[in-house]
């Protein structure tokens, strides 16, 4: 309802209020005029139609607080990458760009090293060697069984096929740490260059190479990121601590964008930084196409679902900071015209949710019996604060 509107029926209530005193006064001087309680308001029949004045009953309703926070959009760490090269090397090509989709295993770059021929070289040569005391070792084994070969060159030929068996397991770890397979390695596959594989599916956040450049074991090539699994990092004060938990629903936008994402928390923080807030985390449901790493978003919290005495909102007036209902209090006649008298009863406010707030009564308050205004609330405070004038 507007105010104008709002204005318009306080103003014919006044009126009538006033042409009804003064016709009172003309024909009935002698009667003298009936004091009414500071919590009472009452209206005639016809200033209850104008004002729409509707009663209803307090309901037991399940409502949800919220809390209004704000964040970034973030991912796992499992699903997030940053590409090094262990041995480092020249960049011999790269066609990627930051922003660009990859696969896990897709080639990012290409490096060349000197060493990584050496490597290679020296694994073959210790395979080799490896195999050859491979045979040594079981040929000298049934020697000694038949009492031809002595427990101390038996023991010198087992020391050697173990030194190099140890030897090539760990160039073979060697070779996977830069991604040369062993499989297929042979003397006339040798190579000086390899790819860079990535580890991850996603996007390419960051690429800091180009061809011919040299990366060093410690340089970062290249970043990811994943968007399969979107991440909330919200952040929120103290006094909220107690008010979210694990499971609940959150509401988010990025952007200043119409569309609603929806998420929810999934871990909370557990303590509170020098600025005193902490950060609750939440994983996003559903797709969420604009949805980016790094992106500021603004949430909604619905921090408790539970069951409270509940009224329409506009059922709830203001008046001096504080807070009313007005409750059906009797049918009267004055002068064989009826009248109705509505209580004013001081309210506290709760949590609200939708068009319906809580509401804590008074102790004592009966809510069984009580008729409450639902409706044309603020009509009746307009009566209220218009009472004084309505006198001749």
């Amino acid at each position: 309802m507007t105010k104008y509107t709002l204005f318009s029926i306080g103003l014919a209530l006044t009126s009538f209020g006033f042409l009804s005193a003064c016709h009172q006064g003309k024909t009935t001087e002698t009667r003298q005029k009936e004091i009414l309680p500071e919590n009472i308001v009452e209206l005639r029949e016809d200033q209850a139609k104008l004002a729409n004045i509707e009663t209803g009953a307090i309901e037991l309703r399940s409502l949800s607080g919220t809390i209004k926070v704000s964040g970034i959009i973030t991912v796992p760490p499992q699903n997030q990458a940053t590409v090094c090269m262990p041995m480092g090397g020249f960049v011999k090509s790269t066609f990627l760009l930051p922003g660009d989709a990859v696969r896990k295993g897709q080639t990012l770059a290409i490096l060349e090293n000197p060493e990584f021929v050496d490597v290679q070289q020296n694994y073959l040569e210790a395979k080799n060697r490896l195999e050859f005391a491979e045979a040594e070792f079981r040929r000298h084994n049934e020697l000694f069984k038949d009492d031809v070969y002595s427990q101390k060159n038996l023991e010198q030929v087992t020391a050697d096929y173990k030194t190099l068996k140890a030897q090539v397991k760990a160039l073979e770890q060697k070779l996977a740490l830069i991604g040369i397979p062993t499989s297929d390695l042979n003397e006339d596959n040798i190579s000086s260059s390899v790819p860079v594989g990535s580890p991850v599916s996603g996007y390419l956040k960051t690429v800091n190479v180009n061809t011919g450049k040299y990366v060093a074991p410690s340089d970062i090539m290249f970043e990811i990121v994943s968007r399969e699994k979107i991440l909330l990092e919200l952040t929120l004060f103290e006094k909220d601590a107690d008010k979210v938990t694990a499971g609940q629903k959150i509401h988010f936008f990025i952007n200043n964008e119409a569309e609603q994402h929806e998420a929810v928390i999934y871990q909370t923080g557990k303590s509170i930084n020098n600025d005193r807030t902490f950060t609750v985390y939440a994983s996003a449901l559903g797709s969420c196409k604009n949805v980016l790493p790094g992106m500021y978003v603004n949430a909604i919290i619905e921090t408790s679902d539970k069951k409270v005495n509940a009224l329409p909102s506009d059922a709830i007036v203001s008046f001096d900071d504080k807070q009313y209902i007005f409750v059906f209090n009797r049918n009267k006649e004055e002068e064989g015209k009826p009248f109705t008298e509505f209580r004013m009863i001081e309210v506290k406010k709760g949590i609200s949710d939708a068009e319906y707030t809580e509401v804590i009564l008074p102790d004592g308050f009966d809510i069984k019996t009580a008729q409450v205004v639902i409706k044309g609330a603020y009509n009746l405070l307009s009566a209220k604060k218009n009472a004084g004038e309505m006198a001749c």
